[in-house]
């Protein structure tokens, strides 16, 4: 497995790399584009073209939008997208529909918040997309200037799936079998100033958790910066942990499908 990482990682970098070797693979790649030749001005059609020549499998993260699918078009290889700038993560998705049905029983049915960074948060468009297929009822939490993209909105209206727009957790907290919280992206901001008017903007904290239904779950894609107190980790309710690990068993499963191991 090649692990072609053009910006930074924790979790997913290291979930992948975990989950090849526990299948007897082995991993090359970097961490940092820095240390490639895109320094020296190679175009990501070419760096994918060679890679595919030394690897079965690539996972790729990189800040440009479409990226992965544009690697598709340099290899044969399976290109696994590992979040593309403020498009998608779809292998995220995975291990958050497996952790939403560990927790809850079931995926069908659910009400679920998705709050914090809805314009750029990349996983929670491809969550959002990807719940619709479960008969959901969302509640959408965020800054006016962060809302969920328009495209996103009108795939969910096409798809009849019921959704509301919210500027604080606390109008819907009492209501949700999940609050998927993200952070606040300061990377993707043009604009500093524009970061410090939303960056505190939502807190969760435990006294807020006094309305909230007993099955209630919070998951969080991480790295958390303030949006969570540390306090809240000790409640029933948090479970993003489970979610971070369940990433090796959800990439396992991905990695021995496109392989040819599973079926």
């Amino acid at each position: 497995m090649a692990s072609c990482f053009f910006e930074p990682s924790t979790r997913t970098k290291l979930s992948f790399e975990t989950a090849m070797e526990k299948l007897g693979g082995e991993v090359i790649g970097f961490s940092d584009k820095e240390s490639t030749s895109s320094k020296k001005g190679e175009n990501l059609f070419d760096s994918i073209k060679i890679i595919g020549q030394y690897a079965d499998v690539i996972v790729m993260r990189h800040s440009f939008e479409g990226a992965a699918r544009r690697a598709t078009e340099a290899t044969n290889k399976p290109i696994l997208n590992g979040g593309d700038g403020a498009n998608q993560h779809p292998t995220q998705t995975l291990l958050d529909l497996f952790t939403i049905r560990e927790c809850q029983k079931k995926l069908e049915g659910l009400t679920i918040a998705l709050a914090g960074d809805l314009k750029y948060g990349r996983t929670i468009h491809s969550l959002a997309q990807a719940l619709s297929h479960f008969n959901p009822r969302l509640y959408f939490v965020s800054p006016e200037s962060l809302k969920m993209p328009d495209y996103i909105c009108e795939d969910l209206k096409e798809k009849k799936v019921k959704f509301s727009e919210h500027e604080k957790i606390e109008n819907v907290i009492g209501k949700v079998d999940i609050l998927y919280m993200t952070r606040i992206q300061a990377e993707r901001f043009s604009d500093p100033m524009d970061y410090e008017r939303v960056k505190n903007v939502f807190i969760l904290k435990t006294q807020m958790l006094n309305e909230a239904k007993p099955n209630m779950k919070i998951l969080h894609p991480l790295p958390r910066v303030n949006e969570i107190e540390n306090d809240v980790d000790n409640t029933k309710h948090a479970y993003y942990f489970q979610q971070a690990e369940n990433g090796i068993y959800a990439r396992q499963a991905l990695l021995g499908l496109v392989l040819g191991k599973l079926k």
